[in-house]
């Protein structure tokens, strides 16, 4: 049976989907008493093992031979980590306007959880660019981010998320940022059963979550803090993310210019540095939120679809600009008919 695929124009990631259909299923048949109890100790389970896989994956040997070119990693991490955070504090001045305080909040964290890896590289392919470059970047990123988006998320929001609070660091520590240290360690004797199972242990990564998300919504039903948001509402969050995401694609391109890198890099450096990671935002919201992880993760799953379906129209642009040609031979050949496979896949998004 061959599989359905979308128009180009409109690469709607079948995985979105599936986090829509987990939205609507927790909005029917939320979990409630010992059955919420249950699903959040699984989630919570789910969670570290997402991380400890993450940290199974991630070649220390690669991320070593990737620090030579700083210059690049560190024009990512400063897009990543301090420009986006710098436009989330600007949107303030549309609350509460434009936005609810609590979509506030949820756009304010995305801007700062990490960047993308499996889409960056697989867009920076399609536009032959600098795919070492994307890859190391995006690995570099999800790494900081482990580290950087709770700091972030400390100073900047405090207890606004009514959640929120100095155990949240702790819980970090301990279902974040210990798991992965520990793949880390282990990697030596199940680096080889990960990257053969990586297709199967792809499904888990989807599963758990799918789970967080299950998890995350039904608290919000239960706590009834949907009933805060209306179309309107949702219909300014959408404007303000697409001026977001324009804004960061435009500055990512064109500030790599002023920086002098090549084609390649510039490519590479919008890609990873105009993107924010759905996989590792969803646990960490999920950590730092608690009940309200549900309107906190919501901006943070919109921006995902519009990101994907906009940078993969620019990526096939790139792909067909009269300096393309020249550097084909130094990129890897793009994902089979230009389908965008993004998910959590092998690699965190």
């Amino acid at each position: 049976m061959k599989r359905l695929q979308w128009p180009s124009w409109m690469p709607i990631d079948p995985y979105i989907l599936l986090l829509l259909g987990t939205v609507g299923l927790a909005a029917l048949f939320p979990a409630r008493g010992t059955g919420a109890d249950v699903a959040s100790g699984a989630s919570t389970a789910a969670i570290a093992f997402l991380f400890f896989l993450y940290g199974a994956r991630l070649s220390t040997r690669e991320a070593v031979e990737g620090l030579r070119h700083w210059r690049l990693h560190g024009t990512v991490l400063a897009c990543t980590f301090v420009i986006f955070p710098l436009l989330g504090l600007a949107a303030r001045g549309l609350e509460p306007v434009f936005l609810t305080h609590n979509l506030y909040t949820g756009l304010l964290f995305l801007t700062l959880v990490p960047s993308t890896i499996q889409s960056s590289i697989a867009f920076t392919s399609i536009a032959r660019g600098n795919v070492p470059a994307a890859i190391c970047a995006g690995s570099f990123s999800s790494l900081a981010g482990i580290v950087i988006t709770p700091l972030l998320a400390a100073s900047l929001l405090g207890n606004s998320a009514g959640g929120f609070s100095t155990d949240a660091l702790v819980k970090i520590v301990l279902q974040l940022l210990v798991p992965f240290v520990a793949g880390q360690v282990l990697r030596r004797w199940i680096g080889g059963f990960v990257t053969r199972h990586k297709k199967v242990l792809g499904y888990v990564d989807r599963g758990s979550i799918l789970l967080v998300v299950y998890t995350a919504f039904s608290e919000g039903m239960v706590q009834g803090i949907w009933h805060q948001v209306s179309p309107v509402r949702l219909g300014g969050l959408l404007i303000v993310e697409a001026a977001l995401l324009s804004l960061m694609l435009a500055f990512t391109w064109y500030g790599a210019k002023v920086l002098r890198f090549d084609r390649g890099d510039r490519i590479a450096i919008q890609f990873a540095g105009s993107k924010k990671s759905l996989a590792s935002g969803l646990p960490m919201a999920s950590v730092l939120f608690g009940a309200h992880a549900s309107l906190a993760v919501l901006p943070l799953m919109l921006f995902h679809q519009m990101q994907l379906m906009v940078c993969a129209v620019i990526a096939r642009r790139r792909a067909r600009d009269p300096e393309a040609a020249e550097t084909a031979t130094t990129s890897v050949p793009p994902v089979a008919g230009s389908r965008i496979s993004v998910g959590t896949g092998t690699r965190s998004d």
